[in-house]
Order: structure tokens, then C-alpha cells, then sequence
């Protein structure tokens, strides 16, 4: 049985996107293929976790979410994972980098691009981190909503007006630190 390199498992409210304020378990995978200026994800520490024992962390979360996140999950995520969170009942979301395809089954994924090109074609949703750079290359992207996120909350001013100048866009905040909750 392939044991994953799991970063952390916590219960947390939702902070960004379409599903902000749902309660979601998260699962956070270690590593990741880019290394991003900003990112603010601890990649290194990891404990290794068969299916087994995940779903045995998570068995008595009352959520009926879970959001595989990471680092880059697509490195390691896999079927069987996706299988039997579906066996308990879980909706699965997952935010992805997009450079590299995904197990099918996934309930809701949400794109990040950070590079020019990525392996993904569509997702429910796509997000970006916006530097002040051209992301109009994203706005055709086939997914049901465009969010731009200030990075880190420090450009929010800029994200509102670009907003508001290319209407396509949504913003999306990173709740989760202006309320200073995981």
C-alpha cells in the first residue's frame, strides 16, 4: 500500500474561493514541483500516511468536506484516496497548480497557475495570485468562476481595481488570515 507524504490534517473553515465559510477538513500534501516567492506553505516537515491512516484521522470530523491541498497533491494523490473519501461521504475539492493531471472523481477543483502553461485544460474554478501581472491570458479559461487574490493581502487595492476595470474577474480574499484562523 503507497504511503503519501502528508504534511498536516486539520478541520478549518473554508477562507478563499467559491466555498469560502464551508467547514472543510484539509489535507495537505508535502512538496511541490515550483518553488513560488510567495507561497506561504511549509513544505518540508511530513509524516507518511497510507489511505488508512487518513481516513482514520479524519473518520470523526463532522465535515462533510475535504479539501487536498498541499504543496502540489497531483505528485500523490491518487485513486484509492479518492475512492474512499467518497466511501464516507465526502465531497472532494482540490487546489492544484494545474502542471499535471489529476485522478478522476474529484468533486471540485480549483486551478492556481503559476507558470505560462499547464497541464490542465478546465476546473470549477481558477485562481490567481495577482502580482500585477497579465492574467489575461487566464480569462478564457473554461472554469465556472475567475477569482483574483491579492497576494498575501498586501495589493488588495490593486486587485479591487483591476476587478473592476475587467469584470470577468471576481476577487477572492484570503479570509483566513484576516480573521488569523488555520
Amino acid at each position: 500500500m503507497k504511503k503519501m507524504k502528508i504534511n498536516e490534517i486539520f478541520y478549518s473553515i473554508q477562507g478563499e474561493g467559491r466555498w469560502a465559510g464551508t467547514p472543510m477538513v484539509f489535507i495537505r500534501f508535502a512538496g511541490c514541483n515550483l518553488k513560488c516567492p510567495f507561497c506561504d506553505t511549509i513544505h518540508e516537515p511530513f509524516q507518511e500516511m497510507s489511505v488508512a491512516d487518513i481516513l482514520g484521522r479524519i473518520n470523526c470530523i463532522p465535515a462533510e468536506h475535504v479539501c487536498i491541498t498541499g504543496g502540489e497533491p497531483s505528485l500523490q494523490l491518487t485513486d484509492e484516496l479518492i475512492h474512499y473519501l467518497h466511501v464516507q461521504g465526502r465531497i472532494i475539492h482540490v487546489e492544484t497548480n494545474g502542471t499535471r493531471k489529476l485522478p478522476l472523481g474529484i468533486d471540485w477543483v480549483t486551478v492556481s497557475p503559476k507558470t505560462e502553461k499547464i497541464a490542465l485544460t478546465e476546473a470549477d474554478e481558477i485562481k490567481i495570485v495577482y502580482e500585477g501581472q497579465n492574467v489575461e491570458q487566464w480569462a478564457d479559461f473554461k472554469a465556472k468562476y475567475h477569482y483574483l487574490q491579492p497576494c498575501s493581502c498586501m495589493n488588495t487595492t490593486a486587485v479591487i481595481d483591476y476587478v473592476k476595470s475587467h469584470p470577468r474577474w471576481k476577487i477572492s480574499i484570503q479570509t483566513q488570515k484576516l480573521l488569523n484562523f488555520q
